[in-house]
């Protein structure tokens, strides 16, 4: 993220127009339906628990456990080029495939992708995914 911009202006810079917006081609409302219910009926602690860990301090000390380990399996990460969380943390993106990953196999970005990957570029992440369990398996 560019240090002379706040959040809005970098995420602006990469919103689909009010057309595309309102054509909904990433996420029809069957999906969307499901979603909705889905978190009515369970909640979305799930999706909330990342950003109460990460700004509240509160699970810092569970989280030091883990700090300075590695992962040592076959790993890959794929996330939309357009995704804005890949840019909050400089450097992080480089330290998981040089150091937290000793076993990294495939970091892609997916261009024309936001936050949702996997179902705007569904096509690209299943053919990421299979070249990656491919690789893994040898």
């Amino acid at each position: 993220m560019d240090l002379a911009k706040d959040m809005a202006a970098t995420v602006a810079e990469q919103m689909p127009s009010r057309d595309a917006i309102a054509a909904n081609t990433w996420l029809p409302d069957r999906e969307l339906a499901y979603y909705a219910a889905e978190y009515q009926r369970t909640g979305f602690q799930g999706g909330l628990q990342w950003y109460r860990c990460g700004t509240s301090g509160a699970f810092v000390p569970e989280l030091q456990t883990w700090g300075g380990r590695t992962i040592d399996v076959p790993a890959a990460f794929i996330s939309g080029k357009q995704d804005w969380g890949i840019y909050q943390r400089p450097g992080v993106y480089e330290a998981m495939q040089t150091r937290t990953c000793t076993r990294m196999i495939g970091c892609h970005l997916i261009d024309g992708a936001g936050h949702w990957v996997q179902q705007e570029q569904p096509d690209e992440v299943s053919r990421l995914l299979l070249q990656f369990l491919a690789r893994a398996a040898q």
